[in-house]
């Protein structure tokens, strides 16, 4: 497992023991407890930040805004129990495609 597996990992696991903790106890708790219309705003809110952040072109802001959309996205994941490993065999089914093709493939379904 690399170090980016890890981390991503080891926050997902974290998500995975706040489903559990009362909303009061956690932000993750309480974004859980708000439900997947507050989890999906959430990851729209981030998304448009990375956009600003991309546009502004900064590398550090760009860092952060996306660490935030990843964790929220670790969320919404977590709400589902779909864990990271799922989405990384995705990509990697996908790797060496050409997105032409993935994409074709995928309207094909």
């Amino acid at each position: 497992m690399s170090e980016r597996d890890d981390i991503l990992q080891a926050v997902y696991e974290v998500i995975l023991d706040r489903k559990g903790a009362l909303p009061e106890s956690s932000y993750t708790a309480s974004l859980l407890h708000k439900g997947i219309d507050k989890i999906l705003k959430k990851i729209g809110e981030e998304a448009t930040e990375v956009i600003i952040a991309g546009k502004g072109g900064i590398r550090e802001e760009i860092i952060y805004e996306t660490a935030d959309l990843f964790f929220h996205t670790l969320i919404l994941l977590g709400h589902y129990d779909i864990a990271p490993r799922d989405v990384y065999d995705e990509l990697r089914r996908r790797f060496g495609t050409s997105g032409h093709v993935e994409k074709a493939n995928r309207n094909g379904r």
